[in-house]
């Protein structure tokens, strides 16, 4: 090497940067351009699913909002009769008001599309005054009712608070759940067979 001319070392030191270069230089930058291209589709992903994440974030907090506002709704078109709680609830708010409940008689649900009516005729006696606070405990009451059919007579032999005696049909409601229908279309099926 020592008698090469001058320009040899030059020709060997571009040829030792040329291999070195192309053989691990060039490869290495591929290599790290491909692992760019996988960054950035990686942080691309990850920001769509951190904004389906704020979505999802959304709809859940949505949701929760949805389903405190259906318990609320159910205090006041639940979803069964609860005769029972009804009942004790009426006669509580007679006795409240001073009233004597001297008929209950539940009657049958009317169907309607999403909901049931159920009316109940009631006949209070009482007065005047026992009768409009009743009337203002019912309107407070959780569940829904309408007045309807409201006939008022004095009594003959009154005493002082026994005055009057009220007909009414309270009419409360009841959401009728869509799955219920289905299932009892199964279970008519089933029968059939």
């Amino acid at each position: 090497m020592k008698n090469w001319p001058w320009y040899s070392y030059i020709i060997l030191v571009i040829v030792v940067f040329g291999l070195t270069f192309f053989l691990y230089f060039k490869p290495q930058n591929a290599e790290l351009q491909r692992i760019r291209a996988d960054r950035l589709k990686v942080e691309a992903e990850v920001a769509k699913l951190q904004e389906q994440k704020k979505e999802l974030d959304k709809i859940e907090a949505e949701l929760a909002t949805l389903t405190e506002e259906l318990r609320d709704l159910e205090k006041i078109i639940p979803v069964k009769k609860e005769i029972d709680v009804i009942l004790r609830r009426i006669q509580q708010m007679a006795f409240d008001s001073r009233l004597d409940i001297i008929r209950f008689t539940p009657r049958g649900e009317i169907n309607r599309e999403f909901y049931s009516e159920w009316p109940i005729a009631i006949e209070i006696r009482g007065n005047y005054h026992n009768l409009a606070a009743f009337f203002d405990r019912l309107s407070k009451f959780d569940r829904l009712f309408n007045i309807e059919n409201f006939g008022l007579k004095a009594l003959s032999g009154q005493t002082e608070e026994t005055t009057i005696s009220s007909n009414f049909t309270a009419k409360t409601y009841m959401f009728v759940e869509e799955a219920a229908a289905p299932q009892a279309g199964q279970n008519e099926t089933r029968q059939a067979r």
